[in-house]
């Protein structure tokens, strides 16, 4: 990678905002991105446009939505495993490839007038789909692109980046389309990506770390970041807020192009100023944003957001004035960066190294879900009562949605060390198992005083919850009826690598919330852990060995 990592780094309180763009890396693949984001927009203006002619019911309007997001509820999972574990640039290449092929297919049946409203459903979903592989491999390479004292600011250029081309590409397609016609943005879309096919394909990443390990199973890997997602309280919550947000903004955008044919009366050029106008808005909402987070906490910021979107949704079922939808749409733009910009983080904070990519993932599944089904209830819901009532109903149901998800707060895991503590010793063994053998269960024995049996039972389970997020499926804490304070714990694992992989995932967090529990034990010594191996048939091999080294 060609980059001035080799020059003395900056404090971290000096970096600029804009310091990325002196490593090469980062600004060639940044610029290939955002060309590229540029022809996904005018793709996706056209998309919606063309659905108006082709089926101008708001249901089928509103499934051009339903299908470029539901792909990212339905992969982005497996996308987040596939990227922890194969070479990402390497897939990246080979997505970005099919996605230009399809793309340039769709844009050959609309300049042939071969197109028909099923036909470009199904085109958008592949799209999607394309779209659900590449997100996470993309955002886990952005830390091979820049030193980590410009982490945080290239994840921020990235968000310009974003909505620079949402602010771009909408407005370019409309132009387009009344000049040209609305087949060319699907074929220079389809040029976009052979762009960014050759930045990744000039970039040279670093190796990737060596580990003794073997590599996790796929669909291992894939339950393992779902387990970690039920367990992690401040990643659950996050993915409620997300819920309670997106699947009531969602009408915004799957209305968007009624909203400007039917009750604006206008033509695609009024349909790209207006998500031109939201891209602009978006801007501008990043770039007050580091402002506002020092008067605001996340939570605040994303109440705010949600008022902002309801208060767009109420302007557009009223009023009928372009001008004013325009500044609304800018209004729009801010909120919504504002809400994704909080959850996005309250995400991050919440995920350590080794499950990032699945728990982005789950993040983005979760987004998509909410989009998707919030398109759909939303353009049935005008299909029977009209655009204006429903925009009402929306925007009704997203502040109650704030209201109720209040609870649930943003960036818990903002205090939590997730760096490896690596102070779990190597299980002992008569031999090394298979990695696949299993499943795995490890009991610990405590012996406490009876007195503090309340305190005891209440640190466990903070204890359990680490156990799951770390690779457990079940977990169990027994009392000895004949021997008055002594505990059994146990928890089970998938396999023996899952188990070893268990091992090396434990943070400086995990090692507090052991440490809190190791106080109740009385001795002699550590607590007694044992691992249990299920026996295999016509197997010799010892399925258990005791250890009395730490808790494991």
């Amino acid at each position: 990678m060609v980059t001035g990592t080799n020059q003395a780094e900056k404090p971290r309180d000096q970096v600029s905002s804009w310091a990325p763009f002196a490593q090469l890396s980062f600004l060639v693949l940044w610029t290939a991105t955002v060309v590229s984001n540029i022809g996904t927009w005018m793709h996706d203006v056209a998309s919606g446009w063309l659905m108006t002619s082709l089926s101008p019911s708001p249901l089928m309007v509103a499934l051009v939505q339903a299908a470029t997001t539901a792909p990212m509820f339905l992969f982005a999972l497996p996308a987040g495993a596939l990227a922890d574990l194969v070479d990402r640039r390497r897939l990246l290449i080979s997505v970005m490839l099919l996605l230009s092929l399809s793309t340039l297919a769709l844009g050959l049946l609309v300049l042939f007038g071969l197109i028909n409203a099923w036909v470009l459903l199904i085109f958008t979903f592949l799209s999607g789909a394309g779209a659900a592989f590449v997100a996470p491999a993309w955002q886990a390479i952005v830390p091979q692109l820049v030193p980590r004292s410009q982490l945080q600011p290239a994840v921020a250029l990235n968000s310009v980046g974003i909505n620079v081309s949402r602010a771009i590409g909408p407005a370019l397609a409309g132009v387009i389309i009344a000049s040209a016609g609305i087949a060319w943005p699907y074929l220079i879309n389809a040029f976009s990506f052979l762009i960014v096919i050759a930045a990744l394909m000039w970039w040279r990443p670093p190796p990737r770390e060596e580990t003794h390990l073997p590599a996790e199973r796929f669909w291992s890997a894939v339950r393992a970041g779902l387990r970690y997602a039920r367990a992690s309280t401040p990643l659950r919550a996050t993915l409620i807020r997300a819920v309670a947000f997106f699947l009531f903004a969602s009408a915004y955008w799957a209305l968007l192009p009624l909203i400007a044919r039917q009750e604006l009366q206008g033509g695609p050029e009024l349909y790209g100023v207006m998500l031109g106008a939201v891209g602009i808005g978006a801007v501008c909402g990043a770039l007050l944003l580091p402002k506002l987070k020092t008067h605001l906490n996340a939570d605040q910021l994303v109440a705010c957001g949600t008022v902002g979107t309801a208060l767009v949704l109420v302007i557009f079922a009223f009023l009928r004035r372009p001008d004013a939808v325009v500044a609304a749409s800018l209004i729009a733009g801010a909120s919504w960066v504002t809400v994704l910009s909080s959850l996005n983080v309250s995400a991050q904070t919440s995920l350590p190294n080794w499950v990032r990519a699945r728990g982005l993932s789950i993040f983005i599944t979760v987004f998509f879900g909410a989009m998707t089904l919030g398109s759909m209830i939303w353009g049935q819901t005008a299909s029977m009562i009209g655009v204006p009532m429903t925009l009402l109903i929306a925007a009704g149901c997203a502040v109650l949605g704030a209201v109720i998800s209040w609870p649930a707060k943003l960036q818990q895991g903002a205090d939590f060390d997730f760096s490896s503590s690596s102070h779990w010793p190597a299980p002992l063994v008569a031999e090394d198992p298979e990695p696949d053998r299993g499943p795995v269960m490890v009991t610990v024995e405590y012996r406490i005083n009876p007195e503090r049996t309340a305190a005891f039972v209440e640190a466990m389970q903070s204890l359990k919850a680490e156990r799951r997020r770390d690779g457990a499926y079940a977990w169990g804490l027994f009392e000895d009826v004949a021997v008055p304070g002594r505990y059994l714990e146990y928890f089970t694992e998938e396999s023996w690598l899952t188990h070893l992989h268990h091992h090396a995932r434990v943070t400086q967090s995990d090692r507090h919330i052991q440490d809190a529990v190791r106080v109740f034990h009385l001795g002699p010594g550590d607590p007694q852990v044992t691992h249990y191996l299920a026996p295999e048939p016509g197997a010799a091999t010892p399925s258990n060995v005791p250890q009395t080294g730490g808790l494991s």
